[in-house]
């Protein structure tokens, strides 16, 4: 619930949850379940938001991530779950350490063309995405960053990508089965607290600032990954 209230009200912050659940939920659970509520979270926003959305520049990752999905289609059912644990423990504290250096860091403009990253980061996105089940945001990010993507449109193209990943990950999911009565039963538990996060975001800010709130994540993500990693 937690988690969603960050999403709700600053388009990222979910993520941080996932690891911390892994530590008593089956990965090869989770990953299905956490991308019924990707889905299920984006309808929600994109509902209210879907004029804001930036469709193009959307629509330039998709051929490749199309791709980076199958790839990571076949990771998922391939590793088995300690293996994709140990994966998402690496990759959350990563990513943890990464985003508390660039709080301390002045912000350097991308210089790379648009063209060459929207590829780039479908690709990675669905793989990362489709493999863990989550942590495709961080490769849109970048790409909306270098495209110069307004605050105002960030949010509603954020959760738009998530929504289309979402349906392309669940489809290949339900093809190889990964919808069994844990999953559901599961989604159906976290569902009703996930919309009540939703709705608290939407409609209440915290007082920390921005900059106190990227570094709380990031430790959040390096502390509950780190713990995965030792379970």
């Amino acid at each position: 619930m937690l988690s969603y209230a960050l999403r709700g009200s600053t388009g990222f912050g979910a993520a941080a949850a996932m690891p911390l659940l892994a530590l008593v939920v089956p990965v090869k659970v989770l990953v299905p379940v956490w991308t019924l509520l990707g889905l299920a979270s984006s309808i929600t926003i994109v509902a209210h938001e879907y004029r804001a959305i930036a469709a193009f520049d959307l629509l330039r990752t998709l051929p490749a991530g199309l791709v980076g999905i199958a790839a990571g289609l076949a990771a998922f059912e391939t590793l088995d779950a300690d293996t994709l644990a140990r994966g998402l423990a690496l990759l959350v504290v990563t990513y943890g350490l990464h985003a508390l250096w660039t709080t301390s860091r002045p912000s350097t403009p991308w210089r790379l063309s648009p063209r060459l990253i929207a590829p780039i980061a479908g690709m990675l996105g669905g793989l990362v995405g489709t493999t863990f089940g989550t942590m495709a945001s961080i490769f849109y990010a970048i790409y909306f960053d270098a495209i110069r993507l307004a605050k105002e449109r960030f949010r509603a193209t954020m959760s738009a990508m998530i929504l289309v990943l979402s349906v392309m990950r669940g489809v290949g999911y339900f093809a190889v089965g990964a919808f069994g009565r844990e999953v559901l039963v599961t989604f159906a538990v976290a569902f009703p607290l996930m919309l009540i996060g939703i709705f608290i975001g939407d409609r209440f800010y915290g007082g920390i600032g921005e900059l106190g709130f990227r570094r709380l994540v990031a430790a959040v993500l390096i502390l509950s990954g780190s713990a995965l990693l030792a379970r």
